[in-house]
């Protein structure tokens, strides 16, 4: 069974992806969530310190992660990002197809939410909902204001960047985006679910995360809307992001 676009049969296979994509983001939800309790607790008393230390350890991570599994799933570590590839390249027949893109879906949550666990047992704190509630106007402001960029900036990036300039600069975007962003920017459904199992310091609330949810759906338009503005032929080259996959002749 052929599970690529027509315009990219020659991608690795999709358990192969889909693995790529489980594993992507349940690391990436360690190193937010690690990097987070890690911070409490060496900076207990200066929460700006912590937040340095969180923002810089997640933007190194992404960005390593990015080029690690780009080449199998296209690094997308993120439904919105998945679901933008998918409505992007449609018509060109360059994305992903929608059961390809349910499938990213349900392996990016999946993923995130067992990186909270491990997260958990490696630095032996009980998993339990976080007390954490970020449901305030600034902080879904922040989150649609993030999103939109995240989205802009990837799908702009696919058009021309290489694999390195890509990783860097998403990673930089988004450690960028902890600071000028009131909700320290989420910017991704599977890490806002994953991140509601962990009273930590970058806990959410079971009860700010449907708002997240919403806020990032909201910012995920806002950012296709202003790329076809501002880059029509953005849609050839949907399915190149984050970064292209490399060619697999073994299915």
């Amino acid at each position: 069974m052929n599970d690529a676009s027509p315009t990219s049969a020659a991608q690795p296979h999709l358990i192969r992806r889909l693995l790529a994509e489980f594993i992507g983001t349940g690391v990436l939800v360690a190193v937010v969530v690690g990097s987070g309790i890690a911070a409490q607790r060496l900076s207990p008393d200066d929460v700006g310190l912590q937040l340095l230390q969180n923002s810089l350890t997640t933007a190194l991570g992404l960005s390593v992660l990015i080029l690690m599994l780009g080449p199998v799933s296209g690094a997308h570590f993120n439904p919105v990002i998945s679901l933008a590839d998918w409505f992007l390249g449609r018509r060109a027949r360059a994305g992903l197809l929608p059961r390809v893109a349910l499938a990213y879906l349900a392996a990016q949550v999946v993923g995130g939410v067992v990186g909270t666990l491990l997260t958990s047992a490696m630095f032996e704190v009980a998993p339990s909902f976080s007390g954490n509630d970020r449901a305030t106007v600034g902080h879904l402001v922040g989150e649609v204001v993030a999103t939109a960029g995240l989205v802009l900036l990837i799908f702009a990036l696919a058009r021309t960047s290489t694999a390195a300039v890509t990783a860097a600069a998403v990673g930089a975007y988004i450690g960028a985006a902890y600071w000028f962003t009131g909700s320290t920017s989420f910017a991704n459904p599977a890490v806002t679910i994953a991140r509601m199992f962990t009273d930590t310091f970058a806990g959410i609330a079971p009860i700010a995360v449907l708002p997240f949810l919403m806020a990032q759906i909201l910012g995920a338009a806002l950012g296709i809307a202003l790329l076809l503005a501002l880059y029509p032929t953005a849609t050839r080259t949907a399915g190149d992001a984050v970064i292209p996959t490399q060619p697999d002749s073994q299915h």
